[in-house]
């Protein structure tokens, strides 16, 4: 049913490799800002990142929309058609998700205290980890190759890590002496930062199901 789908019509193929680009676009920036500026607000070129960041995900959701609009309009198959679509929108989640969390951060005019920059650079680094390889789940999944099982176990363990470093810093977090309305700010930014893991679990999980019913 699949390769039906990207033989009849490979310009959605590149299509969802041009996504996947921007994707990528989006995830640099926003790492770039966060190590630029993440002690210290305001920032000139955390809001330059910001804007490119911002930049690339619109450009992400014009290319699912023009993937959408090409689906619908050829006869494909209407089951293979929905799967496709409801990965890409569950994939595109996540970079609404980090545009958030630089929103959190511009417009709150927070910055992260030093007692968790370890915690916090840590969770995003993994987060970022699970990101790349739930593109290369994608990719392997549009070529319909090998290795998406795999891939998805490595993503599904770094979540694990995460929750637990997101629970970690939330405790820590209310046992300090951080002014309340502050410490909610804060805790905000984690479980936003941290629904990113989760998020990649999702689509990774997702994608394992397709290509499991692609054998069927």
């Amino acid at each position: 049913m699949f390769q039906f789908l990207f033989n009849k019509e490979n310009r959605v193929e590149k299509l969802i490799f041009q996504y996947l680009d921007s994707f990528h676009l989006v995830l640099d920036h926003f790492s770039r800002a966060l190590a630029t500026c993440i002690t210290r607000q305001p920032c000139e070129e955390f809001d330059f990142l910001m804007d490119q960041t911002h930049k690339y995900e619109s450009k992400a959701d014009d290319i699912i929309d023009e993937v959408n609009n090409l689906m619908f309009s050829k006869a494909l198959i209407p089951d293979a058609r929905g799967d496709i679509m409801n990965m890409l929108i569950s994939l595109d989640k996540i970079p609404h998700l980090v545009e958030r969390a630089l929103f959190i951060i511009r417009y709150e005019g927070l910055t992260i205290p030093e007692v968790f920059m370890s915690d916090i650079e840590n969770l995003i680094r993994i987060s970022l980890e699970s990101c790349d390889l739930l593109s290369k789940q994608v990719a392997l999944f549009i070529k319909n190759k090998p290795g998406t099982r795999t891939v998805m176990g490595t993503i599904d363990e770094n979540e694990s890590r995460c929750d637990h470093i997101e629970r970690l810093t939330i405790s820590k977090l209310f046992s300090s002496d951080m002014d309340p309305f502050v410490k909610l700010q804060f805790k905000e930014l984690v479980l936003v930062i941290g629904d990113i893991s989760d998020q990649a679990d999702r689509v990774s999980k997702l994608v394992n199901i397709l290509t499991l019913k692609r054998r069927v």
